[in-house]
């Protein structure tokens, strides 16, 4: 039994989709089309006409109003949205930053669709381990304690501005994903710290 959509649906599946972006992958699956020439051509011919629009090689957008956190996390996957980008929002870092910090398996910076997006390199086993990671409208997000670990485990010495934000019980609960004991004695140190100032 066919189960590929009849001609006039291809477009329709993509817009009745919750997600905003789309990589060649996703689509594949939403059409039930295995052959990527044929994807690929379709989806030129919707950008042409202005039905979709591509924001990055292989990734394609339903408009200009598509989720830029969902464009960050599907540049290079698996990633999720971590380090600056959830301190700040969840008022452990007071400093700004425009660009949409990932944590993902490679380091780059790039500029897709107008948002700079930085890559920061993480060993697979962490990036495989969901513990402290949500699933938000498609996106997959640090919680701050994941976010507040992936930073120490990355830059030795960093400074935080609000360590009050953090749920200690959860940090230490998602500590052993990284088996790093360079990192072990860097929390406790900081946590030290944070009593002490209480």
């Amino acid at each position: 039994m066919n189960t590929k959509p009849s001609k006039g649906n291809f477009l329709e599946i993509l817009l009745r989709s919750p997600k905003t972006v789309f990589s060649i992958q996703d689509v594949a699956l939403l059409w039930g089309e295995s052959e990527s020439t044929t994807i690929t051509n379709r989806l030129k011919k919707y950008v042409a006409v202005g039905k979709l629009i591509r924001v990055r090689h292989g990734l394609y957008a339903k408009d200009e109003k598509y989720d830029r956190y969902e464009l960050a996390t599907r540049i290079y996957t698996p990633s999720y949205i971590s380090f600056e980008t959830v301190l700040t929002r969840e008022g452990v870092n007071f400093q700004y930053y425009g660009n949409i910090f990932v944590a993902s398996y490679l380091n780059r910076e790039i500029e897709a669709g107008e948002q700079k997006i930085t890559s920061v390199r993480m060993k697979r086993s962490v990036l495989s381990d969901t513990t402290g990671i949500n699933h938000i409208n498609d996106v997959a997000w640090a919680t701050k304690e994941r976010a507040f670990l992936d930073r120490l485990y990355v830059t030795k010495e960093y400074h935080f501005d609000n360590l009050n934000a953090l749920d200690w019980d959860k940090v230490f609960e998602i500590l052993p994903v990284y088996g790093n004991k360079r990192l072990e004695k860097q929390v406790k140190k900081y946590h030290r710290s944070f009593i002490n100032t209480k």
